[in-house]
């Protein structure tokens, strides 16, 4: 945690937590270790959720000492699963070494990082290479590394991120099954989000290297379905606290290994979190009563666990493409959704100019399309840079036709051919909408100035291909004067109205427009777009 005190820190937690929750579910469909232990990136983030009340509950103004105490009070109690346990553990002993720390420095780091490592270590008494151990051994031993050869403490950090996603690649290696089902693993692929997701939060940065590799070279949609369930396993995944006094936790941790099998016992002398496969949780929770009270008990059918998540795996299989090329296009409004889809485009992303999507959306929808190559429209600009991103991060083609507006995307679209050669097809469709001159009609929300002249808030201005050329006080002037702009040279001038211009409002601008520009021909379509009453292309 950074020396910028307990309320930041708290702030970097959350930014962790978060970041794990976001991509939960990608960490559960990687679950496929040969012990059917629930969901791990469902029960990383309910730990770390825990630790999230644990943190809400403390009073204003706490050190960081108290803080450390918190996050390992409520993951330990909150812990669930084997992996959860295990986080715990990890969190345990950092926050051993950050809490009681006055400075927060690069050596401080590879100190607690190590100490984290030993006291995760010492709660596996079988510890397995290529897991979530391995990924923070990897990081710990780069930390060390970099604040040796004195690096700055930012530079340590990015460190350990880098080294956990190495890690987290090379598991296959290490751990036969992970390679054989063509996964890494899941709990070390949940420990490097966390870790970019409080760096990143510290550094002021995007989580780029989670959807990278979430998205890029390990595709979570191909994750085959594997039953990996043997009768010869135990059937229920058992977890409780025990509280008491003076609690041997070595005893219990030998006394439950005798009934079961992947036990964990960790915590201290008045509590214990205890984690076991076994196939009789009575006779453990019987047990348990015996040296004290147990509370928080869950336990889970690992069969049914292991057949409902192959089930849901089954049901995500991805279906063959169906066609040659696809197209992803975006736009905001139902009606110029419809529009492009009457055209061919396979998935719409809503966005535009005052709600980008990111790369992840536009990597998202192009995984939706079945289709053997993808082309994106992004008919915006400043979307043009993140659609660019995304075929580096796709296994089949994805081609960018740099649409600017979404009238050049229907140009575009008109011209798409599902036969044709890809980069022929790329280079005729860009030709087409270089041809399409955009104009739209909004409304000042502020007082500027423009190249046309000053601007007062709440007057029409109108935009030709994205620049100021119109400045009015009424809707209709503003629009014939902008079809002047747009359409030299032009045969056809298209209206899409807005959700806030009528029916009948659309039908008498058209009119006007027809009468002020006898040689166009005026065509019209709901397009519904918000903030924008009027768009207008001329081609």
């Amino acid at each position: 945690m950074p020396s910028g005190g307990p309320p930041r820190s708290r702030a970097l937690v959350q930014a962790a937590a978060e970041a794990l929750r976001s991509r939960k579910d990608e960490v559960d469909r990687l679950n496929v270790f040969p012990v059917p232990d629930g969901d791990t990136g469902t029960n990383m983030s309910l730990t770390m959720d825990a630790v999230l009340a644990e943190l809400a509950a403390m009073p204003p103004g706490p050190d960081r000492d108290t803080v450390c105490r918190a996050v390992t009070h409520g993951s330990l109690m909150g812990a669930r699963g084997n992996s959860g346990v295990i986080l715990s553990q990890m969190l345990r002993g950092l926050c051993e070494v950050v809490g009681p720390a006055e400075v927060i420095d690069a050596t401080l780091v590879s100190a607690a990082l190590e100490r984290s490592t030993t006291v995760a270590f010492q709660a596996v008494r079988k510890p397995v290479e290529g897991t979530m151990l391995t990924v923070l051994k990897d990081s710990a031993a780069a930390a060390k590394g970099a604040a040796a050869a004195g690096l700055a403490l930012d530079a340590v950090l990015r460190r350990v991120v880098d080294a956990a996603y190495d890690s987290v690649r090379r598991g296959p290696d290490l751990l036969p099954v992970l390679k054989e089902n063509g996964v890494v693993d899941a709990g070390g692929f949940g420990l490097a989000i966390l870790a970019e997701g409080f760096i990143a939060e510290l550094e002021g940065e995007d989580l780029h290297l989670a959807e990278a590799f979430a998205t890029g070279e390990v595709d979570l949609s191909e994750v085959l379905s594997v039953d990996d369930w043997q009768d010869t396993e135990y059937l229920y995944c058992t977890e409780f606290l025990l509280h008491g006094q003076d609690l041997d936790r070595e005893s219990m941790h030998e006394w439950v290994a005798s009934h079961g099998g992947s036990e964990l016992v960790v915590g201290g002398a008045d509590t214990l979190k205890i984690h076991v496969h076994t196939d009789d949780p009575a006779t453990v929770l019987a047990h348990a009563t015996t040296i004290g009270e147990v509370a928080d008990v869950h336990i889970n059918n690992m069969r049914r666990q292991t057949a409902a998540r192959t089930e849901a795996i089954r049901a995500e299989t991805p279906v063959r493409p169906s066609k040659r090329i696809g197209v992803v296009a975006v736009a905001v409004g139902d009606g110029l959704a419809e529009i492009l889809r009457s055209l061919g485009v396979d998935e719409v992303i809503s966005g535009g100019q005052t709600m980008n999507p990111s790369t992840r959306d536009l990597y998202e929808a192009v995984k939706k399309v079945h289709a053997e190559t993808v082309i994106i429209l992004p008919d915006n600009k400043n979307i043009i840079l993140a659609a660019s991103q995304v075929p580096s991060l796709h296994d089949r083609p994805v081609a960018i036709v740099p649409t600017t507006s979404v009238p050049q995307g229907f140009a575009a679209m008109l011209e798409f051919d599902v036969a044709a050669d890809l980069d022929d097809l790329v280079a005729s469709m860009t030709q087409a909408a270089s041809r399409v001159r955009t104009g739209e009609v909004t409304t000042a929300v502020k007082d500027a100035k423009s190249d046309v002249g000053a601007i007062r808030a709440g007057q029409i201005i109108g935009l030709a291909d994205d620049e100021i050329a119109v400045i009015g006080d009424d809707l209709t002037d503003v629009a014939v004067r902008l079809a002047a702009v747009i359409s030299d040279s032009a045969e056809t001038l298209t209206l899409l109205a807005g959700e806030d211009l009528a029916d009948d409002a659309l039908a008498a601008l058209a009119a006007r427009l027809a009468e002020a520009h006898p040689d166009l021909e005026v065509e019209t379509h709901r397009g519904e777009q918000p903030l924008y009453p009027l768009i207008m292309s001329a081609e």
